[in-house]
């Protein structure tokens, strides 16, 4: 194989499919890159069994060929290349990459060992921009769970119905909701895709809205397509949870409240809060105000916002990471909040594009 690459090219492709490479596992073919010319087209693919990551790279093939090479030797080697074009040849396991005048000389691995990306049946498929994606993944995943005892909650609900995409996230603490309307009406689907394949895609999209993505989902697999890479992943089996049966339309009281003053008075109240605290943030809901208290081992804070409030008064505390996650993925001016108790989950939410479900922490009543 001998290839002639440009640089920065080869270095971006090498980052997105570098995204797929595991970084424990028991089969060493897996901690490559498999480099294959062995058609009219240079594609790097990495793959890890559960997610996998083909990219076509823009280059002059001057010999077919196909080599695998280890990612983390691969990837360093390209990054400290100096710029240029890359000439990438192998002759049997043996590779070397020359760039200007430096030159190195690796040990490759047989590519036919190399595990391929799963074909997957492309009969259902949606198709979104590909800011609306990277939007959408961005303002839901981080309520995903991080815990692996629980499966289904370490990844999202994409649920097709009709001409919308919805998509929860929740973690037995709160629950993220975002719904996109989609350009053609669908039959209805629900499939739940890993939160790490997720979280990979939104560092790989551009922020283009006219651009596409194509998503095809079958039984067992997604397939994303944009631009030049493809992204298949596993998906995760079982039913979600029933997230309907979780959100109320009953409420006491209600307020609508400036978000970025929300969020700043928030993020103030946050310093004084060590990683092992979990001392909520208190909120005292009166007529036309907001009082915020907390009190940690660092200290207290306490902060006055104005409000618009409908319905009965209520003391209630939250974890103020949740608060200030779900007024981070909202971009309106103002939000409003619902609530029925002190014990009740709390609603931030518009009429059909996001919900945010937090869950309440109990504390000492203060008044």
């Amino acid at each position: 194989m001998k290839l002639q690459i440009a640089k920065d090219k080869l270095s971006a492709a090498v980052s997105i499919v570098s995204k797929a490479v595991p970084s424990k596992t028991t089969m060493p073919i897996l901690e490559c890159i498999l480099v294959d010319a062995s058609s009219e087209k240079i594609k790097l693919i990495a793959n890890d069994m559960e997610l996998g990551i083909e990219t076509v790279v823009e280059g002059n093939i001057e010999e077919h060929g196909i080599i695998a090479i280890d990612a983390d030797i691969f990837a360093n080697i390209v990054r400290k290349l100096p710029d240029g074009d890359v000439m990438l040849s192998s002759e049997g396991e043996k590779v070397t990459i020359r760039c200007g005048k430096a030159v190195f000389h690796i040990l490759g691995r047989d590519g036919q060992e190399f595990a391929y990306l799963p074909d997957v049946d492309k009969n259902y498929g949606i198709e979104v921009s590909e800011f609306t994606l990277r939007d959408t993944i961005n303002k839901t995943l981080f309520s995903i769970s991080t815990n692996e005892s629980n499966k289904m909650m370490t990844g999202e609900l994409f649920e097709i119905r009709d001409n919308t995409l919805r998509v929860v996230a929740l973690d037995g603490h709160r629950i993220s909701i975002r719904s996109v309307e989609l350009k053609k009406t669908y039959e209805n689907k629900k499939v739940i895709i890993p939160g790490k394949t997720l979280s990979e895609i939104s560092k790989i999209l551009g922020g283009d809205m006219e651009k596409p993505v194509k998503i095809y989902f079958t039984d067992k697999h997604a397939l994303f397509e944009f631009e030049e890479t493809v992204v298949v992943s596993r998906l995760i089996e079982g039913n979600y949870f029933n997230v309907d049966q979780m959100i109320s339309n009953e409420f006491q009281t209600h307020m609508k409240i400036n978000r970025q003053e929300f969020l700043s008075c928030l993020d103030r109240a946050t310093l004084l809060v060590k990683e092992e605290d979990k001392k909520p943030i208190i909120l005292l809901i009166r007529d036309d105000n907001v009082e915020m208290k907390i009190t940690t081992t660092l200290g207290s804070m306490d902060e006055v916002i104005a409000i618009e409030k409908d319905g009965e008064d209520l003391n209630i505390g939250f974890n103020p990471k949740f608060l200030i996650d779900a007024l981070r993925a909202i971009d309106e001016e103002e939000v409003d909040i619902y609530l029925l108790s002190s014990r009740a989950p709390a609603f931030i939410r518009d009429e059909k594009t996001y919900c945010y479900l937090i869950l309440p922490v109990n504390f000492i009543n203060v008044d």
